[in-house]
């Protein structure tokens, strides 16, 4: 497996191992873990989708990047820093998946996102663009694979920071 993805699946794995009672807890206008790891899970069979349609086209299906697109991707995949406060696309917005399905599944996704980019980087090459993201335009497999391991560890943060924060609520 790819480190990057390598990596995001250990750090998603550890976050599984939190206790379940603490997988609703939400602060006011934000998502609980629960749902966290549901728009991770959307996000990465979303990007298996993607690929599989670049496959059964037999070309890749990027578009040419805008200079706000560019410096988007300079931003998360170069720098790897995820601004916060960007409103994720609908389709990758919780939606009440069961729980259980999304911890039983999310990592096996990790897994089969590398392995659909692997295909993908042995019929067009790595180095091509071969599928847009919907806000950060056309990437290539190696910057899909850090854009996750980049998207992935913003989310964990946020996940150990609402822990953190109800275990403090919790002891006093």
């Amino acid at each position: 497996m790819d480190p990057h993805l390598q990596r995001l699946q250990q750090q998603i794995t550890a976050v599984l191992n939190l206790p379940p009672e603490l997988l609703q807890e939400r602060p006011p206008g934000k998502w609980s873990t629960a749902e966290i790891l549901e728009h991770l899970y959307l996000t990465y069979t979303g990007t298996i989708k993607g690929f599989e349609r670049v496959l059964a086209a037999g070309k890749p299906l990027a578009t040419t990047p805008t200079l706000k697109q560019r410096v988007g991707a300079l931003v998360v995949v170069g720098f790897g820093y995820l601004p916060a406060g960007r409103e994720a696309p609908r389709q990758a917005r919780p939606r009440g998946l069961p729980a259980e399905k999304v911890f039983s599944e999310i990592c096996r996704a990790i897994a089969e996102m590398d392995e659909i980019m692997t295909r993908c980087d042995a019929k067009f090459g790595s180095d091509n663009r071969v599928l847009d993201h919907p806000f950060l335009g056309p990437f290539t497999t190696t910057q899909w694979r850090k854009f996750h391991l980049v998207h992935g560890l913003h989310h964990v943060k946020q996940i150990r920071v609402l822990h953190e924060v109800t275990a403090r609520k919790n002891n006093h």
